[in-house]
């Protein structure tokens, strides 16, 4: 199923403005959605397509996408570290509010160009292959996953990029069940390096995500990891090296595919 699956940057020609919780989209379905949606898709969608169209202008892309014939499988969303630290970009979430999400207006910014960025550094905000709304999910560990991130080395190096930077966490069976990040491991296969390791700021309050941080900390204890420690976030990284066209990285072999959803601090069926 997966040979003929495409990976390529999100042009203007289909811009993904909301994310895949709810299974693959295509053209055709993208701007469906049920009237009982918890989400306001509606409205999001007004903020989301400007704002990702503008990015996409000024950057060449802000997103890498895996495509299965007209269907969008799966998605590597990334933003210039400069833009994130921007007044109103807020968590830079699509299908959430400020201030998880970008302000109503943030599309209107003037965004800084590459050349003018000091820190020439890419942020990944989320990478997804399939959903967990899917029982059975055709598109996990099917090498997905490392072929978007692969995508993006390749495209930030010969973009000008210096280095990416991604979230992770423990090696955890939650962590690829509910949220947006991935494992440490996953990044580290792909030459990525720990440069940072803090304890999350949205994890530290029990009570307000008592549910994942339980399931968090059981699972941790289960394989011998503090459980202070399994809500931690690690900034993983890798600094780029230009080579013309393409970029030079410190790439393994091939690395497993994995599926990665919900932001634990939006729940289930939200990015």
């Amino acid at each position: 199923m997966t040979e003929g699956i495409v990976i390529e940057p999100m042009t203007e020609e289909f811009i993904l403005w909301r994310c895949l919780h709810g299974g693959p989209l295509s053209r055709g379905t993208i701007d469906q959605w049920s009237d009982d949606s918890s989400l306001p898709l509606d409205r999001h969608r007004r903020r989301n397509l400007p704002l990702l169209t503008r990015l996409t202008r000024v950057y060449g892309a802000c997103a890498i996408v895996a495509r299965d014939g007209d269907r969008i499988v799966g998605q590597l969303r990334f933003y210039p570290k400069a833009v994130c630290n921007m007044k109103g970009a807020g968590g830079l979430c699509l299908q959430q509010d400020a201030p998880a999400g970008p302000t109503a207006d943030f599309a209107e910014r003037e965004f800084p160009p590459l050349a003018e960025i000091e820190d020439k550094t890419l942020v990944v905000h989320c990478l997804m292959t399939g959903t967990s709304l899917q029982k059975e999910n055709p598109y996990q560990r099917k090498g997905i996953g490392s072929r978007l991130a692969r995508a993006l080395i390749d495209w930030a190096g010969a973009q000008g990029w210096e280095r990416i930077e991604a979230d992770a966490f423990e090696d955890l069976p939650i962590i690829y069940e509910i949220t947006g990040s991935a494992g440490h491991t996953f990044w580290e296969k792909l030459g990525f390096h720990v440069a940072d390791r803090h304890p999350h700021p949205d994890l530290q309050d029990a009570g307000q995500f008592d549910e994942f941080v339980r399931r968090l900390e059981e699972q941790a204890g289960s394989i011998g990891i503090p459980p202070e420690r399994a809500r931690d976030r690690l900034v993983m990284r890798l600094d780029l090296i230009p080579t013309g066209p393409a970029i030079q990285s410190q790439w393994p072999t091939e690395v497993e595919g994995h599926l990665s959803l919900p932001d634990p601090r939006h729940g289930r069926g939200s990015p």
